[in-house]
C-alpha cells in the first residue's frame, strides 16, 4: 500500500489518507475494519461491545483479511481492561485508540509493546493531558459525533483549533465529519486527519442491524440529542427508548433512576439485534445526511475524492 508521508497522520498510522473509521460499539467488527484498512484508510475494531474471547477472534481475522495496519478502540472504563490489554499485546495491535477515560495509566503499557496511541478529547485541557501521558496523537471530537461524548456540547469547529494550538502532536478531527466538504474544513482548522463514525454504520461491512441502518436513512435533522449529561453523555437517534430517557431527565431523575431505565444491552438490543423501538440508537448529526447503504471502500473513496475536488474549488474560485 501506498504511504502519504506528506502528511502527519499517514507517516504516523502507515496509511494513504489521513480517514480513520470510529470504533463503535456493535458496529466495527473486524469486516468493518479489514475493508477500511484495505481501501487505504484506517480500520478500527471497536472493543467496546467485545468480551476478551471476543475481541481476539475480531483481531486474528481482521489480520487474516488485511495486511495493512488496523487499530483497536478501547473505552478506559471498561471492566474487562486488563484481559483487553493482554490480549492486544499478545496479538501485536499496531495502534489503539483509547477514549472514555485518562490515558495516563495505560499508555506507557501500550508504547512499550509497540503500539502507537491516539486518545479521543473533548477540550484542550484533555489534550494536553493525553500529550503528557504520551500519546502519538489525540482525536478531537465535537458534540456532533453520536454516543458517548463530552458534557461540554463544544462543537467540532470550536473544538479543532482550540486543541491545534494547545497541543504539539497531531490532531484528528471528529464530529459531524460526513464528507470529504467537512474534512476540508477540519483541515483548513489545522487538524491532520479525521475520524468518521456514522457513516460508516451505512456500509456492508459494518456489524449494524438493516433495521438501524435504515432508522438512520429515514433520519431528518434535529433526530439526534445528546442525552444523560449527568450519568454518562450519550447522542441517541430519537426513537421510544429515547423518549423515555428524556421524561425520566426532565422530572430529575437521579443517576440510578437512568442505570435502572438502561438496564444491560440495550445498545446491543438496539442497533445489533435491531429494536429501533426500544432499544439504543446511537449515531451522529450527520445521520440526517446519509442516504445509502453502501461498501465500506466506496466511503473512503468518495470522502477522498470530494476533499480533493473542494481544495480544488477553493483554491480556484475562492482565492
Amino acid at each position: 500500500m501506498q504511504i502519504n508521508t506528506q502528511n502527519a497522520i499517514c507517516r504516523l498510522l502507515q496509511i494513504n489518507f489521513p480517514i480513520i473509521q470510529g470504533g463503535m460499539v456493535w458496529v466495527s467488527g473486524w469486516k468493518l475494519a479489514s475493508a477500511v484498512s484495505n481501501a487505504g484508510a484506517l480500520g478500527v475494531i471497536g472493543a467496546g461491545s467485545m468480551h476478551p474471547d471476543n475481541l481476539r477472534h475480531h483481531i486474528q481475522s481482521c489480520k487474516q483479511t488485511t495486511q495493512n495496519p488496523y487499530a483497536v478502540n478501547i473505552p478506559l472504563l471498561y471492566p474487562e481492561m486488563d484481559a483487553l490489554i493482554e490480549i492486544i499485546i499478545q496479538e501485536k495491535v499496531p495502534i489503539v485508540i483509547t477514549s472514555a477515560g485518562s490515558p495516563a495509566k495505560y499508555t506507557a503499557i501500550f508504547k512499550a509493546n509497540g503500539c502507537k496511541v491516539l486518545h479521543v478529547v473533548s477540550s484542550a485541557a484533555f489534550a494536553k493531558k493525553a500529550e503528557a501521558a504520551g500519546v502519538d496523537a489525540v482525536i478531537a471530537e465535537g458534540f456532533e459525533a453520536g454516543g458517548h461524548n463530552g458534557r461540554e456540547e463544544t462543537t467540532t469547529l470550536v473544538l479543532v483549533p482550540l486543541v491545534v494550538a494547545s497541543v504539539n502532536i497531531p490532531v484528528v478531527a471528529a464530529g459531524g465529519i460526513g464528507s470529504g466538504a467537512q474534512m476540508a474544513a477540519a483541515i483548513a482548522l489545522g487538524a491532520q486527519g479525521v475520524q468518521m463514525g456514522s457513516k460508516f454504520i451505512c456500509t456492508h461491512e459494518a456489524s449494524a442491524h438493516r433495521n438501524f441502518q435504515e432508522k438512520i436513512l429515514q433520519a431528518g435533522e434535529g433526530e439526534t440529542q445528546l442525552c444523560m449529561k449527568n450519568y454518562v453523555p450519550v447522542r441517541l437517534l430519537k426513537n421510544a427508548f429515547y423518549q423515555q430517557v428524556q421524561t425520566l431527565e426532565n422530572t430529575g431523575a437521579t443517576k440510578e433512576q437512568l442505570v435502572q431505565l438502561l438496564g444491560k444491552g440495550r445498545a446491543k438490543k438496539g442497533m445489533f439485534l435491531g429494536d429501533v423501538v426500544e432499544g439504543e440508537l446511537e449515531v451522529g448529526q450527520i445521520a440526517a445526511s446519509i442516504q445509502n447503504i453502501v461498501p465500506a471502500a466506496k466511503v473512503v473513496q468518495d470522502t477522498w475524492q470530494e476533499f480533493q475536488q473542494t481544495l480544488h474549488k477553493l483554491t480556484n474560485h475562492l482565492l
